[in-house]
């Protein structure tokens, strides 16, 4: 069993067992217990009332966080001709085609997110295997196979990220830095909440918010009130 550290044990402390905190109470705790000696990341983990099991059920989508996630993001254009020059010109860190394929065939993936144009998506298919498992795989469905190709980079660069409900009914998505402070942070959860919120499955029955909770890099979770989250909205 792992042991927890002193700052943990310390963060933990503030934190009331079994109550549900406001998003500015449990923002206020996250920023003012971090002791961390860096820039620790805020993540946020939302149960859904679905069962990903049923493809009516998946919940999978793309959010621009209004002020990113606080750090630099690689990205890889997979593109021909003008368009991988629109990629470089737009801010990608690497951009081409079949050359690219086989250097990440040979085990490269100093990369954090991939976009291709739709003409390549039969050469890209065939990295399936080693993409897929990393969650690399440009997909239609949340923007990252286009022809749009400057406009998609300069959206990653900036901050914009992919959410997938998991197994067991939960999204995982970081939010931010503590360093952002509180009103930031919150402006980022409810960008993400807000994208969940409209992507609800219409066979999804009874509650879909079912919890939410905050938590760093390094301190414990912080449940949250869902219908606290979902207020905000009006």
């Amino acid at each position: 069993m792992s042991k927890k550290g002193k700052n943990f044990l310390v963060a933990k402390e503030k934190i009331e067992a079994g109550k549900k905190y406001s998003p500015n109470e449990a923002l206020d705790l996250i920023v003012s217990a971090s002791r961390a000696k860096f820039d620790e990341t805020v993540d946020v983990a939302i149960r859904l009332g679905v069962n990903p099991r049923h493809a009516d059920q998946m919940v999978r989508g793309s959010v621009a966080l209004p002020n990113g996630l606080g750090k630099s993001v690689r990205v890889l254009v997979f593109a021909k001709g003008d368009k991988e020059k629109e990629g470089l010109e737009a801010g990608a860190d690497i951009a081409g085609s079949d050359d690219i394929i086989e250097k990440i065939k040979g085990g490269w993936l100093e990369f954090d997110r991939v976009v291709a144009t739709p003409d390549m998506m039969g050469s890209v298919g065939k990295l399936g295997k080693i993409l897929g498992p990393h969650g690399l795989m440009p997909n239609p469905k949340v923007g990252t196979v286009t022809f749009d190709v400057g406009r998609v980079v300069k959206e990653l660069k900036a901050g914009k990220i992919e959410f997938r409900v998991e197994k067991a009914g939960i999204v995982h998505s970081p939010v931010g830095k503590v360093s952002f402070g509180v009103e930031k942070l919150l402006e980022n959860i409810l960008a993400l909440v807000g994208a969940i919120i409209k992507l609800k499955p219409v066979s999804s029955k009874g509650t879909y918010l079912k919890s939410i909770s905050l938590s760093t890099t390094m301190g414990p979770g912080i449940k949250v009130d869902p219908l606290d989250v979902r207020n905000l909205f009006g």
